[in-house]
């Protein structure tokens, strides 16, 4: 008996948000839905996506010189959102049920991409690329200066971008992150005595 009742997502599987399983978690499904999935509550000047956001938080890891594991969190950081939306953080901040599955979805999704390990510094790396990229997209979309002053070091595409394009870079490069992980998992086993 499962907890909850499941959605139906984009490739067609039964997904469980109060109750996942692992076979369920899908990077096409994540992706599709991320992509299609605005920011700001559809409030920027136009649509960029959860995925895009994703996208450029860790590309951001990277021009940071932060490792692929890293890179892999920031990209996956919002994948709880392909299950369970998005709430603008003024409204989610009181919903304390919402925060509690949220937190626990994103752990799931994190736990089956390899991450259940994040350390409190990852995530804390993690959250100021993501707070820094939000204040830029408000001033750049937005033209909002009241949130975080945050800077970027990569340069990045705030553009209209079409959805399906998004959704196949952030399969790629979830795809490209992993196999550079289980590569690096690799060498080292074989070089342990």
């Amino acid at each position: 008996m499962r907890v909850g009742k499941c959605i139906t997502t984009y490739t067609g599987i039964e997904f469980y948000p109060l109750d996942p399983r692992v076979q369920e978690v899908s990077t096409r499904d994540i992706a599709h839905a991320l992509s299609l999935l605005c920011r700001a509550n559809g409030h920027y000047r136009h649509f960029y996506s959860v995925a895009q956001h994703s996208l450029n938080c860790a590309k951001e890891a990277r021009f940071r010189g932060y490792s692929e594991r890293l890179q892999l969190a920031c990209l996956l950081h919002d994948a709880s959102e392909a299950y369970i939306s998005d709430i603008t953080r003024p409204v989610k901040q009181e919903l304390s049920q919402y925060l509690k599955m949220e937190q626990r979805l994103q752990q799931f999704i994190y736990t089956v991409y390899g991450l259940s390990d994040l350390t409190q510094h990852e995530r804390s790396l993690i959250k100021e690329i993501d707070d820094d990229m939000l204040a830029y997209e408000m001033r750049l979309l937005l033209h909002s200066h009241e949130v975080c002053k945050g800077e970027l070091i990569g340069q990045h595409n705030f553009q209209f971008v079409m959805m399906k394009e998004v959704e196949d870079e952030f399969v790629r490069l979830v795809k490209e992150l992993q196999n550079k992980l289980s590569l690096t998992s690799t060498m080292e086993s074989l070089s342990t005595p």
